[in-house]
């Protein structure tokens, strides 16, 4: 470990200055398992409510399969976004910075997880044409969130690692 970033200035007795970068290289590398487990829950449930929400709004109103997917999926980044931008907003973020941290924590997850997803339903047989009321139709998306939750997983630990992703909102809890 490189602890040249915190030398003492001999005439003055003060730290010197050090970089962002030198003093987080100091810190266990990586994100634990754990960490990553959490922050995949985390998006998985503002998935999960956007789009069982955009599904039943969608087959309610008679929609197609198309403009239902797409207002499951918009759901779902909606939902997932707002629980990262109330968690931050209370904990004193104003909107704008809010904003930012919710796109930088949570876009590629939600991105992740609605790629899967959604490419398991739509590769499902009959699963697009089931109803609210078919096995099929939530055999599909629970599965599909099963697997996306293990996919996404351990690109939210790399991305943690990084300082990436949910890392971002890490100082805000």
């Amino acid at each position: 470990m490189d602890h040249s970033a915190h030398h003492t200035d001999q005439h003055s007795g003060q730290h010197g200055d050090h970089s962002h970068h030198a003093h987080h290289s100091g810190h266990a590398p990586g994100a634990s398992w754990s960490m990553a487990v959490k922050a995949t829950l985390h998006c998985l449930t503002g998935c999960a409510i956007g789009e069982i929400l955009g599904m039943v709004i969608g087959t309610a109103l008679g929609w197609g399969n198309v403009q239902t997917m797409v207002l499951a999926i918009t759901l779902a980044f909606l939902f997932g976004y707002s629980f990262t931008l109330f968690a931050v907003r209370r904990a004193g973020l104003d909107l704008k910075s809010a904003i930012k941290v919710a796109l930088a924590a949570d876009t590629v997850s939600i991105a992740v997880m609605e790629l899967v997803d959604n490419a398991i339903i739509a590769l499902t047989p009959g699963a697009m044409d089931a109803h609210l009321d078919d096995g099929l139709f939530w055999s599909a998306l629970l599965g599909g969130f099963a697997v996306a939750f293990v996919i996404t997983t351990p690109v939210n630990k790399w991305m943690i690692g990084r300082g990436k992703g949910h890392a971002v909102v890490h100082a805000y809890h």
